[in-house]
């Protein structure tokens, strides 16, 4: 070969042996970078992984929690739901126990007043009654000032008037005459019950009479204990044809129990407010007691002055009526009883 050629077949096989090392170790830095940048690469892809399956992990976590948050919400709303329901039926139950009691107040307030008006005339009645019957005047204003009281105890604006009905008869009954119709008659049943120990003329003995000389001197004293003494064994008595002594024991029973007759008859005349009546039998009562009874005697006296009395008093007096009373607590009632109707 000839030399002249050989270093043009050497020079470019000389540049390459030159040049490879160098590209080796290019393609070492490059060979080193790459594995670098994947390495990289890779940390980073699994950071992202890890923490995209952190993120999803804590996504599910969350989503478990909203799941159980929003079951526990609508337990909630649910369980309100029903608590709610029930203040309403509760609420409707107040309300209708509310309009019962209502009614019921307004029932009881009506039965009150009813049981009140009922109480006054009940009380009125009874004054009218002890007037016409007895005449009991006390007894009568007794009873309206305790209907008068019991209406201002209830307070109500609706009796005024009624009040002021009843304050009229009250004052009239104030002003009227008094007649003791009870005090009468309780004198008329003492009479009965003492008209058994009367003691009659025929019971009695005659009295000594007193001697008008001077009781000093012996000789009348003794004269006088002599005549006593044949007193007692004569007896002179002056008696009328019709005298009780004549009696047998039975008539003089018969005479004891006529009078107290006519006494009980009396009585029942002064009830009656019979005057008439009552002045007749106790007229009668004064006669048979002055003419058959021993005036002398205190009780005989007593009882014949117990009937002058009974024959002085008046027994028919004109006293004032509460139908004006009666009236307005009739009237007070009508219009309630046709509105329970």
């Amino acid at each position: 070969m000839d030399p002249a050629e050989t270093p043009i077949l050497l020079g470019p096989r000389s540049r390459l042996e030159r040049w490879l090392p160098a590209a080796v170790f290019a393609l070492a830095i490059a060979v080193v970078l790459l594995a670098g940048a994947w390495w990289s690469t890779r940390s980073e892809l699994t950071e992202l992984r890890d923490g995209v399956a952190k993120q999803l992990r804590e996504a599910g976590t969350d989503a478990r929690d909203s799941r159980t948050i929003a079951k526990e919400v609508q337990e909630a709303v649910r369980d309100a739901q029903g608590r709610i329901g029930a203040l309403e039926a509760k609420l409707l139950e107040s309300q209708s126990q509310q309009l019962g009691l209502q009614a019921l107040y307004q029932e009881l307030s009506r039965s009150r007043d009813e049981w009140v008006l009922a109480e006054v005339e009940q009380t009125l009645a009874i004054a009218a009654q002890q007037l016409q019957l007895a005449g009991n005047v006390r007894a009568a204003l007794v009873a309206l000032e305790n209907a008068d009281a019991r209406l201002a105890r209830s307070d109500r604006p609706q009796f005024l008037g009624l009040r002021r009905v009843i304050a009229r008869d009250i004052d009239r009954l104030r002003n009227a005459p008094s007649v003791d119709i009870a005090g009468m008659a309780l004198r008329l049943d003492q009479l009965i019950a003492a008209v058994d120990q009367l003691p009659l003329l025929s019971d009695g003995r005659p009295q000594a009479p007193t001697s008008a000389a001077d009781e000093s001197a012996g000789w009348q004293r003794t004269w006088w204990g002599v005549w006593e003494e044949l007193k007692s064994l004569v007896r002179v008595q002056r008696l009328d044809a019709s005298d009780p002594a004549l009696l047998a024991p039975e008539s003089r029973l018969f005479l004891r129990e006529n009078l107290k007759l006519r006494l009980l008859h009396a009585r029942l005349a002064l009830l009656r407010r019979d005057e008439s009546a009552f002045h007749g039998d106790v007229k009668a009562a004064q006669s048979w007691l002055g003419r058959w009874f021993d005036p002398k005697q205190k009780q005989v006296a007593t009882a014949a002055q117990t009937l002058g009395a009974l024959n002085a008093a008046a027994v028919n007096v004109e006293l004032p009526t509460i139908a004006e009373s009666l009236s307005a607590v009739r009237n007070l009632k009508l219009p309630r009883e046709k509105a329970v109707k």
